[in-house]
């Protein structure tokens, strides 16, 4: 019987089976894709930001090394309501470090997937599904499509956000949808972005420029571009060329002229929050638990943030001699991540609701508030530790330490 079986291999499964396995916990891991098109050397242009915390649980398991060189450090952040004047800047000291790292997500999946692949304590089941799933007082046991019959300790959905392993629990869930959209894409600048990542808020939503690794065609970005619904498919249609002239306008020209861009993808937003992310024998992480506006780029991290923590209490347990599908273990994961993820939730929330109201009232009230706490220290401190995953309480991955 393995110790845990993992349903989903995105960014956030391959990362706890990678990790549990640099603890000597075994795993097996199901997702249905194709391993040759989520691998595939074509950029869809989607991007993460790693948060610094993040990046040392990633160094500490092992895939760090993997990543060295195909990111771009993230070393200031700058906020601003729409382009008129006032500015909230984070430039965090020297010696601090960068605040994250951005990189391609394909590039984060073909590190983690092989470093998976090379383990001898995780069984990745790549274009499987399991048909059936029986929990109980002994344990897990599920069915796959092909045949197969797997035993396990523990179950964990790391399904995303349309998890149908905790809808099968009964497990509400919190949801609503900001009726906007988030297009996607990443394109090439005539200036450098000096490792800074933009965050400009329109009536719409925030429009995001992150900085990534230059390539052969020279200066880099990533965008997160929020419209609303209504004029996402106007917006969608347009030629390349339109789109990034109206991309240009929103930024203010500060990167000189844009292209080319890469294929653009889209995606309604919305927010969901599981009322709970444990059952019998049971675990939820990533987004199959939370799903948030992208307002802030803390989704893969609050994934991130999971994972730590859930290992560290498996791994624990397990010295103790505990089984790892113990209620009480589950229960400590639920109550160090339940309050964690609900704040953050709430946070980003209330600010796409603050910076959508429209009006130039509004708008000059957002202004003073980010000249306020552009000017107070300690207070842009929090936000940076914030930005870094380094407050509250961290596991010991987190700090680059393992359980």
């Amino acid at each position: 019987m393995t110790d845990v079986l993992i349903l989903g291999a995105g960014l956030v499964g391959t990362t706890l089976a990678t990790a549990l396995a640099a603890h000597g916990l075994t795993s097996i891991v199901v997702d249905p894709a194709d391993p040759a098109a989520i691998l595939a050397p074509g950029h869809d242009g989607r991007a993460s930001a790693v948060a610094s915390a993040s990046h040392r649980m990633l160094d500490a398991i092992g895939v760090g090394a993997r990543l060295a060189g195909e990111g771009n450090p993230i070393r200031s952040i700058r906020v601003s309501d729409g382009l008129a004047p006032g500015k909230l800047d984070f430039v965090p000291d020297e010696d601090d470090g960068a605040l994250g790292t951005m990189y391609e997500n394909r590039t984060l999946r073909r590190a983690l997937h092989a470093a998976a692949s090379e383990l001898p304590h995780v069984d990745l089941r790549m274009q499987r599904r399991a048909v059936s799933i029986d929990r109980g007082p002994a344990g897990v046991t599920a069915t796959l499509d092909d045949g197969a019959v797997v035993k396990a300790r523990l179950l964990v959905a790391a399904e995303g956000r349309r998890s149908p392993t905790r809808e099968a629990a009964g497990i509400n869930v919190a949801r609503w949808q900001y009726d906007h959209v988030a297009m996607i894409a990443t394109f090439n600048h005539e200036h450098p972005h000096g490792d800074c990542a933009y965050e400009i808020f329109y009536p719409a939503g925030p429009f995001a420029i992150l900085p990534l690794k230059d390539d052969e065609r020279g200066h880099r970005s990533a965008l997160v571009w929020t419209v609303d619904a209504k004029d996402a498919p106007g917006m969608l249609k347009l030629s390349d060329r339109a789109w990034l002239a109206e991309a240009e306008k929103r930024m203010g020209g500060f990167l000189g002229a844009l292209g080319p861009v890469s294929p653009r993808t889209s995606y309604p937003l919305g927010f969901h929050h599981a009322a709970r992310l444990t059952a019998e024998r049971l675990v939820l992480v990533g987004d199959a638990g939370h799903g948030i506006h992208p307002i802030a780029g803390q989704g893969l991290n609050l994934g991130f943030r999971d994972v730590a923590a859930l290992v560290e209490v498996l791994v624990e347990g397990k010295r103790l001699g505990l089984d790892v599908g113990d209620a009480e273990l589950l229960k400590r994961y639920e109550r160090w991540r339940g309050l964690d993820t609900l704040m953050v939730a709430g946070a980003t929330d209330t600010l796409t609701r603050l910076f959508g109201v429209p009006g130039k009232a509004a708008s000059a009230v957002r202004r003073f508030g980010i000249s306020a706490v552009d000017s107070i220290a300690p207070l842009k401190a929090r936000f940076m530790a914030e930005a870094r995953g380094e407050s509250g309480d961290r596991p010991k991955l987190l700090t680059g330490v393992l359980a």
